[in-house]
């Protein structure tokens, strides 16, 4: 019998750290809330901490302004929920050449039931040249309850 140990799918994205955007020094970033002890600079990065967690309940935004236009090929978004039984849905959108208006990526709804279902991990293949902003909505739950939004991980290539 002939036997590889693999890693998983998410260890290797962590791994590819050389791939991924250094959104620290190519964007600025604006966020509606944010709980101290998981900042959204945690979930902007290949490696690190358990990302972003919105400190209230409720819809919540994250949107990433580029210091010059860029071309982005892939997203890669990472959403963990191991307490809370709750259907949460986000859109993602984009703006080029600091447009105004702003064209949607993907609309998209996920149920998660701990202990089984907890991770919802999503890589979209784009073709995105003279990107300039890039928003997250996140609706936590769609039933409207006191759910917080959270973001383990959001990478661009």
């Amino acid at each position: 019998m002939r036997k590889t140990v693999v890693k998983s799918q998410i260890h290797q994205y962590h791994d590819s750290t050389d791939e991924w955007l250094d959104l620290d020094n190519i964007a600025k970033v604006e966020i509606s809330s944010e709980d101290p002890a998981q900042p959204i600079e945690a979930a902007l990065q290949p490696i690190g901490s358990l990302g972003w967690r919105a400190a209230e309940p409720g819809p919540q935004m994250i949107r990433l302004l580029f210091d010059a236009p860029q071309k982005v090929k892939r997203i890669y978004l990472l959403i963990n929920e191991e307490e809370v039984a709750r259907t949460q849905e986000f859109v993602l959108r984009y703006a080029q050449h600091h447009g105004r208006s702003f064209r949607e990526i993907v609309r998209q709804q996920f149920t998660f039931s701990p202990p089984g279902t907890t991770t919802e991990q999503e890589e979209y293949q784009v073709d995105l040249d003279g990107l300039t902003t890039l928003e997250l909505e996140i609706m936590p739950d769609v039933s409207g309850s006191a759910a917080k939004a959270s973001l383990e991980r959001l990478l661009l290539a």
